[in-house]
């Protein structure tokens, strides 16, 4: 198991923030990580949607379908994803603050099969992940901010 956590402020409002990040098909307009994403299910997004997930790791392109677990709006989101490689369960918690949100996001990922065993080998690589996908939700909602 490998757990990221990772916490940023963003001086945008509360409901905006969540309706961005907890709709998971944006992922691939922050996370450097997704080369695609898209929601699967129709209407909006609430328990039970499903996106379909493109990962990028290790140079290789991966499936994954997450769905949401818990839609807590504008609170939490929790989605579950899984992959020929890979379990996951992204928390992301929003909280409003003087002059914004903070974001709390959590990801535990489990790898699948014999690759287990390379999960304390790769800790540094999926730490670097984290953060490279916090930085690019920080700029996506920055960017978002100057178009409104």
């Amino acid at each position: 198991m490998t757990l990221i956590q990772e916490m940023l402020e963003v001086a945008r409002p509360l409901d905006d923030v969540f309706a961005f990040v907890g709709d998971f098909a944006n992922t691939k307009h922050w996370d450097p990580g997704v080369a695609e994403a898209r929601k699967i299910t129709e209407g909006p997004v609430r328990s039970g949607t499903r996106f379909e997930l493109e990962v990028v790791f290790n140079g290789r392109r991966l499936p994954m379908t997450y769905e949401v677990e818990t839609w807590d709006r504008p609170n939490r989101v929790v989605l579950r994803g899984e992959g020929s490689t890979v379990r996951a369960v992204d928390d992301i918690r929003f909280e409003h603050v003087p002059g914004g949100t903070q974001i709390h996001y959590s990801a535990d990922l489990r790898l699948k099969g014999p690759l287990r065993l390379l999960e304390p080998l790769l800790r540094k690589r999926f730490d670097e992940t984290g953060r490279a996908a916090m930085a690019g939700m920080r700029r996506a909602l920055q960017l978002r901010a100057h178009q409104a």
